[in-house]
């Protein structure tokens, strides 16, 4: 007899909504209003969860960093205190109020492996990595699977000099990232029907695209810990499960990863996850999303709004499972 346990990303049909609320395996997730609640009934958040104890981080000096607008600037942006209230870090638990959790995180020292097909592999300290690397601030769209969305603005640097930086060698056809894995803090590692560390990638010309951007700041401060510090990838005109936090790993390879979720579930979570209005996730609809502190849907863009930068990327790959 098949005994199957449910998984946090399981949902029966009769409890499906757009917002994607889904089952946990001991309870029923309260996620889409917690990190809200606290924040519309004033909750007094602590200096570090606010990111401005500036003392606190040597690379505070670098933010607010200037502004490159040349992808646009979209608006409104989300007023601050909703996306470091209200998250997804599945390392730290599986509902949005997980800030109180992330800041048992220590990020100092923090160290990033580079491997596979490079010049030569190495390791280099996060405060190293970030001296070499030209800072600037971008304001992008986000837009979650669960169709909530926020635009927010990351500081940190392009994927592409990161990319050069590492000097990969041999055309390398995916660049595979992974987080920290550290269960004693990371509590929810422990849990062994997750296919932990957490693990995302891309195709080597997403990467090096000029959208492509990893945040090592948010709202012209050092980005908080529940928001993926030190270091997250941001790829706007993907669903954002695409973008790992808290990076320790850079591999480049030819073998295409699998990533977290897609390792959960493939048939509802691809490793491309393009944004589409008209493709549905398997159980619940794409075509309009919730913005973090608005009452009101909205109508979802193709890619998210970026199609005029990215489209052209998928022109030879329509074979794919480019949407989700």
């Amino acid at each position: 007899m098949l005994i199957k346990r449910k998984q946090g990303w399981e949902l029966p049909e009769r409890q499906a909504a757009p917002e994607g609320l889904y089952l946990d395996r001991r309870r029923l997730v309260q996620a889409m209003g917690l990190g809200l609640a606290a924040s519309a009934a004033g909750l007094a958040l602590p200096r570090a969860v606010l990111a401005d104890d500036k003392a606190a981080d040597p690379t505070a000096h670098l933010y607010p960093a200037r502004r490159d607008d040349r992808f646009g600037a979209p608006s409104p942006v989300t007023p601050e205190r909703l996306p470091i209230t209200y998250n997804n870090y599945y390392e730290f638990g599986t509902d949005k109020s997980i800030w109180r959790a992330a800041q048992k995180l220590d990020i100092r020292p923090w160290t990033i492996k580079v491997s596979g097909k490079v010049e030569k592999p190495f390791e280099i300290g996060f405060d190293e990595l970030i001296a070499k690397l030209p800072i600037e601030e971008r304001v992008y769209r986000h837009r979650c699977v669960e169709t909530w969305s926020m635009i927010v603005p990351w500081s940190g640097f392009s994927m592409k000099s990161l990319v050069e930086f590492c000097k990969p060698a041999g055309n390398p056809k995916y660049v595979a990232m992974k987080t920290l894995h550290k269960p004693s803090v990371m509590f929810e590692q422990k849990d062994p029907l997750w296919p932990w560390p957490y693990t995302e990638g891309l195709a080597m010309d997403e990467a090096m695209h000029d959208l492509t951007f990893i945040a090592t700041g948010l709202y012209g401060k050092p980005i908080v810990k529940q928001n993926g510090a030190p270091l997250r990838l941001v790829v706007p005109w993907k669903y954002g499960f695409k973008s790992v936090k808290a990076i320790v790993s850079i591999e480049f390879t030819d073998k295409r990863p699998v990533s977290f979720w897609e390792a959960l579930q493939d048939n509802e979570y691809g490793f491309w996850a393009n944004v589409n209005p008209a493709v549905p996730h398997p159980r619940w609809s794409q075509a309009t999303e919730k913005p973090l502190g608005s009452d009101e849907r909205i109508p979802t863009q193709i890619y998210n709004g970026y199609g005029e930068f990215v489209a052209s990327l998928y022109t030879n790959r329509k074979s794919e499972k480019l949407f989700m």
